[in-house]
């Protein structure tokens, strides 16, 4: 018979329950940079220390996030392709600059496409935002939650707008996006594709009468300086996701991956209510520095799908039909249709 020797047992053993040991024990030290291009008192603070804080108190202070503020390291594009190559771990970005890269992101950009809040959350935490996050690996990015920059709105320094008739003739700043130059020019106005950075010296100077954006922005970027009239459109919605470098990624351990997931939308919750609020702030802030606020009737409100219809027709191409036809019937099963 042979002699069954204690000690290989009793290692085999160990060896055996340390392979079965809890992933919690695999968690390392990780402090990941995460960029944005807004200042910090902006509501995307609020998700960056709210994600930051969940990943701490789960982990014992083991895994954190790094906020980079005022595009410190790059405006939208340019962080967004470094976190594709991994030289930075995370990114808060704009639409527009996922857009270019995966077309599914870009059928966010179209006018009018949101009638609620209620519509937004359950789109970005729903199917459609599972479709978007099974593509972005593809570009070396994993998505990990969508929060908000918000409803944008319109502001210019000539005369109210309370009707379609009103954008005629009137020259808008907008982003360097083909969907945002058609849809103005299908309100009636002159896009003029413009950097933000230079946008408050074109106010200024009157080289544009107006722009459009978030409330809470137009707010932090003190253009009521320079507008005098603010119109609550709401014509499009800009949502921002949150990457991380699918090579940082890889390098993580499902635990860890987990994690930032489920913090991700821990500091969504709290992106959100911020921002959310902040909307409201902004409104009151903005009248107070001498903004007159009106809105278009119901009536034209009511004529705005047919006259952007145009704009959805000829973003095809950019969005892909699959894409549309997706987001579209998600947000017909939440109206009831």
């Amino acid at each position: 018979m042979k002699r069954i020797n204690l000690t290989a047992l009793v290692s085999t053993a160990l060896i055996a329950a340390s392979l079965a040991a809890p992933a919690s024990a695999e968690i390392g030290r990780h402090t990941f940079k995460i960029s944005n291009g807004a200042a910090e008192d902006h509501p995307v603070s609020a998700g960056v220390k709210g994600m930051s804080a969940c990943l701490e108190a789960k982990t014992d202070g083991k895994m954190k996030l790094r906020g980079f503020y005022n595009g410190e390291l790059g405006d939208d594009a340019e962080a967004t392709q470094s976190v594709r190559s991994g030289s930075i771990e995370m990114v808060v970005t704009g639409a527009a600059a996922i857009g270019g890269i995966e077309p599914a992101m870009s059928a966010f950009e179209l006018p009018f496409l949101f009638t609620s809040d209620a519509e937004v959350d359950a789109v970005m935490t729903g199917p459609y935002f599972d479709h978007v996050a099974a593509k972005m690996p593809a570009h070396d990015l994993i998505l990990l939650s969508i929060w908000e920059n918000g409803f944008r709105n319109a502001t210019n320094a000539k005369h109210p707008i309370t009707t379609i008739e009103d954008f005629k003739g009137l020259n808008f700043r907008v982003m360097q996006n083909p969907i945002f130059l058609d849809t103005f020019r299908r309100l009636g106005a002159n896009p003029v594709p413009m950097a933000f950075g230079e946008v408050f010296t074109a106010l200024e100077t009157g080289a544009v009468d107006g722009q459009e954006n978030p409330l809470p922005l137009i707010q932090a970027s003190r253009f009521y300086e320079v507008q005098k009239y603010l119109t609550l459109t709401r014509h499009a919605y800009s949502p921002t996701p949150v990457l991380i470098s699918k090579t940082v990624w890889e390098g993580l351990n499902p635990e860890e991956q987990d994690l930032l997931k489920t913090c991700a939308a821990d500091g969504r919750v709290k992106q959100i209510e911020r921002s959310r609020a902040a909307v409201n702030e902004a409104v009151t802030k903005l009248k107070e520095e001498g903004m007159e606020v009106s809105e278009l009737s119901p009536d034209e409100m009511g004529k705005l799908p047919e006259l952007v219809a145009p704009v959805y027709q000829s973003a095809m191409q950019t969005v892909g039909q699959e894409n549309f036809d997706l987001l579209s019937a998600e947000l017909k099963k939440l109206r009831g249709k």
